[in-house]
């Protein structure tokens, strides 16, 4: 994989770094960030899924007709060859993920692709399937510079969720998003003897502030023409 150098913007609390690959005749890129220790994630992707210490964050385009059945080894591989050492955790979307949205809110900050190709409504009559859906895909990646408890990053999680439904609302998609939808939060670990933060729904101090910076991160994403770094609040 060959680094791309970064578009202005990308230095913060997420300052990841555009890769680019040839696969199968096809030039695909990833955007990884290499969060190093003192972190801890809650994450849903098929690569470091669940709760623990991680060290990067690496979210891969892969092709429109992806059809590898061992994901997280492919992830893997990926973050491998880019040098990315320990635990971490590896999402992927059919979405080009030079267009992604970020924004930052009063230190939270948060960046978001968006495949919309394949979308609808969560609770949808349709019976579900056992096997993995094609991909398009909306992944969320957002930092959080505080400790949170396991519930607080539960709860994170159901936070910067509503804030993608309401993005995607505000720009007229008609839909919760994607069958493949993936998020990852991360947030400091704790110090010796540092109180964590307990609640992070979206009218505490810092669900607040990821909500609005997940919101915003989503609609830049999901607008053409409006890909780009938006601070929202400091």
């Amino acid at each position: 994989m060959t680094v791309i150098p970064p578009p202005p913007g990308t230095t913060g609390v997420l300052p990841f770094e555009l890769l680019g690959r040839a696969e199968h005749g096809e030039h695909l890129h990833a955007l990884l960030w290499r969060a190093g220790s003192g972190w801890r994630m809650i994450s849903s992707a098929v690569l470091g899924g669940g709760i623990g210490k991680r060290a990067w964050v690496l979210n891969a385009q892969v092709s429109h007709g992806y059809r590898r059945t061992d994901p997280a080894c492919h992830l893997a591989e990926l973050a491998g060859d880019a040098g990315a050492d320990g635990p971490g955790v590896g999402l992927m979307t059919a979405a080009d993920v030079r267009e992604h949205g970020r924004a930052h809110d009063g230190g939270v900050e948060a960046v978001a692709t968006a495949g919309l190709g394949v979308r609808g409504w969560a609770a949808a009559p349709a019976g579900g399937s056992a096997t993995p859906a094609a991909p398009g895909t909306i992944n969320i990646i957002a930092a959080l510079p505080v400790a949170l408890t396991d519930a607080a990053l539960v709860n994170a999680v159901i936070t910067a969720t509503e804030a993608k439904v309401q993005a995607l609302l505000d720009t007229n998609y008609d839909c919760s998003g994607t069958p493949t939808d993936a998020v990852c939060i991360a947030a400091r670990v704790p110090e010796s003897g540092e109180e964590m933060e307990a609640f992070a729904g979206p009218r505490s101090l810092w669900g607040a502030r990821l909500a609005r910076a997940v919101h915003e991160a989503v609609r830049i994403a999901a607008s053409p023409g409006l890909h780009g770094v938006r601070l929202t609040n400091g």
